[in-house]
């Protein structure tokens, strides 16, 4: 009978044959893929006495299927020629906002409040958050449009992108403002890696401010067109002030007893206290939960995680030898860093609390099958050999010059 060790080369070069792109950032998303089980598992379980008949598994097994399905979608995208991808954003975004639309005329209620954020798909049987999905299609579209030579100093030479900025966000901000901050955040930083001159940029962010300003102006005058500005204020008050009742502030409370209860090893595997108490343990809070279980040990060994993988992403941008393939990397990857970024300054009580999750370690379809996408982009302009396109023709040419070091 064969040994394991005679079978290992044979394993290694069947992944290397079907897994292309930048093996390090393959084994770091297959650990986190590997290590988000045990949190969901714990997390969950005070969930499924509530609501699923205390049935665990029940949540582990949807768990794992968000995880095949994208695993697979991420393997299709990774098997892509990046520049088709970029071609592609040309459809994909105004499917995207009109999904938004849709979303947004169709109405959501939980427990009173707008949370029009997830389309409804009867055929398939499952919620659909669009803002994922039109985040990634208009950052993708962003970094094909900026990849081509342009004189970037007059600012009408930035009708265009401003203009699928406006539309984007303008479906998404009635009922998410923090997506709507992210995703603005995502695209100044690509606009400036891009080369907009600092002037252009200042008067993008004035022109923003202004428009919240207006939007909020018009929400106090009709309340009607959204019911979430008072839950902004008052999330806000509740962060900045010491003055606030104990029921305003009892999910930070609780996320900060689950971390100081943590201390250095944790409680270990499903004993936390807290995730009986605090909503939204298994997604918004859940690395609240994973410090009380492991304790700063584990804590710190998750930030590290993260930490390479986005480490990899930057490094993967600075090798392309392109410069939409610089863009595209850091459009894919800007969503997943500020989304880490803000959900664990909320379990720390660092950020007013906000509905962003985990990548990977959090529950949620949209999050996590938006995610795998993203990833297969990257490793997509990982390995495509972007040396095939010398002397295909000028146009093409021009699209894919190098981009400046120092702008990355």
């Amino acid at each position: 009978m064969p040994s394991a060790t005679y079978n290992l080369p044979v394993v290694l070069s069947v992944l290397q044959k079907y897994l292309k792109g930048d093996r390090f950032l393959w084994a770091l998303i297959l650990l986190l893929m590997v290590i988000s089980f045990l949190p969901i598992y714990s997390a969950s379980s005070s969930l499924a006495y509530k609501f699923g008949g205390g049935n665990t598994f029940k949540f582990l097994t949807k768990h794992l299927i968000h995880l095949v399905l994208g695993g697979v979608l991420m393997y299709a995208v990774h098997r892509l020629n990046f520049r088709i991808i970029g071609k592609l954003s040309v459809a994909i975004l105004p499917f995207a906002i009109l999904m938004l639309i849709v979303t947004l005329a169709q109405g959501t209620e939980m427990g009173g409040a707008n949370a029009s954020r997830w389309v409804r798909i009867p055929v398939l049987g499952f919620t659909f958050q669009t803002s994922a999905f039109a985040s990634l299609a208009l950052l993708v579209w962003l970094a094909r449009w900026f990849s081509k030579p342009r004189d970037l100093e007059p600012f009408k030479s930035l009708y265009w992108p401003l203009g699928a900025i406006a539309i984007t966000l303008i479906f998404i901000l009635p009922a998410d403002f923090s997506t709507t901050a992210i995703i603005f955040l995502m695209s100044v930083i690509l606009m400036s890696v891009a080369g907009v001159p600092l002037k252009n940029l200042g008067k993008i962010m004035g022109i923003a401010i202004a428009g919240l300003t207006l939007f909020i102006l018009i929400v106090l005058a009709f309340p009607h067109i959204s019911n979430r500005v008072s839950t902004w204020e008052a999330r806000i008050v509740n962060f900045v002030s010491d003055d606030v009742d104990d029921d305003a502030s009892y999910q930070t409370d609780l996320a900060k007893m689950a971390i100081a209860e943590g201390q250095v090893f944790g409680k270990g595997p499903g004993k936390s206290v807290q995730k009986n108490f605090l909503p939204q343990s298994n997604s918004d809070f859940v690395f609240a939960i994973i410090t009380e279980e492991y304790g700063l040990f584990g804590a710190s060994f998750i930030i590290l995680i993260y930490a390479a993988l986005f480490r990899r992403m930057v490094r993967i941008a600075r090798k392309a030898h392109t410069k939409f393939g610089t863009l595209l990397v850091l459009a894919a990857a800007s969503g997943m860093i500020l989304q880490t970024l803000v959900n664990m300054s909320v379990a720390t009580n660092l950020m007013p609390v906000t509905g962003q999750t985990l990548p990977f370690l959090s529950a949620g379809g949209s999050s996590i099958w938006m995610t795998c996408i993203a990833l297969g982009i990257i490793l997509s302009v990982s390995h495509t050999d972007v040396a095939r396109i010398v002397g295909e023709n000028a146009q093409e040419l021009e699209e894919n010059q190098p981009i400046t070091p120092l702008n990355v």
